[in-house]
């Protein structure tokens, strides 16, 4: 039987290197996949992130309430499930363009009118990924 000649020293380190590769691969992928879609979205309830393109940027308004006084716009935007209605509040209206790519996290989804519409509410973000 012929006997390999490197020492055995060295293969563990190369598993040990190729495990780690795989093991940090494998938390990419969960952590990639922990975005939500439009086609997941359930109306009355939070979600933890989900990435649209902005389709469509609707003009600003000024809205006075009890909860909120400032800019209000309406938007549309998609993933590559479905489509979906954007509330932006105050600075985001400014921040936000059609062709945008975003993100909103710890968000929330209601329904209007048989339509899903999703906004970053009070204690989510909205952050602009690319333009």
């Amino acid at each position: 039987m012929v006997q390999d000649s490197k020492p055995k020293h060295k293969n563990n380190s190369r598993d040990k290197s190729i495990l780690s590769h795989m093991k940090n691969e494998s938390r990419n992928q969960r952590a990639s996949s922990s975005r939500q879609r439009v086609s997941e979205l359930v109306a009355n309830q939070k979600f933890q992130r989900l990435e649209l393109v902005v389709l469509r940027r609707y003009p600003r308004r000024l809205v006075s309430s009890e909860n909120f006084t400032g800019s209000l716009a309406a938007a549309c935007g998609r993933d590559e499930t479905g489509i979906v209605g954007i509330v932006l509040w105050a600075n985001q209206v400014k921040q936000v363009k059609t062709g945008d790519i975003i993100r909103i996290e710890n968000g929330w989804c209601r329904s209007r009118n048989g339509e899903l519409v999703v906004s970053t509410g009070k204690t989510g973000t909205l952050t602009v990924l690319d333009r």
